[in-house]
């Protein structure tokens, strides 16, 4: 019903820049929320970043990454600047969607990109 695909992902050494970019797609009735999340093998999926009603960041990554929000179109970014080898890890879109009017929220999740920061 609801596909997010990924891009942007990359290779990039310590310093460096990246954007991450999601498109959501399908049959829904409206998008509440666009996150972002990463994962490293072995580790919990950890929040990065969202946009809801606010934008929130985790504290690893306040002042680094940018998360935006285009709710006509669907999108959501995340402008990754000033990397560091620990923010390597595999990125997911996250989009909590409602399907139906007054229907419930459902979390969709997209592929994943991977992020590799090179010191």
């Amino acid at each position: 019903q609801v596909q997010l695909v990924e891009s942007g992902g990359g290779l990039v050494q310590a310093g460096g820049s990246l954007r991450l970019s999601c498109a959501a797609s399908g049959s829904f009735f409206d998008i509440n929320e666009m996150n972002w999340y990463r994962q490293v093998p072995g580790m919990q999926r950890e929040l990065v970043a969202t946009s809801g009603s606010s934008t929130n960041y985790a504290d690893s990554v306040r002042g680094r990454f940018t998360i935006s929000r285009d709710k006509a179109k669907n999108t959501v970014a995340l402008q990754m600047n000033s990397l560091k080898p620990e923010d390597t890890a595999v990125y997911y879109c996250n989009a909590v969607v409602r399907i139906l009017y007054r229907g419930n929220l459902r979390n969709y999740w997209g592929q994943g990109t991977q992020v590799t920061v090179s010191s």
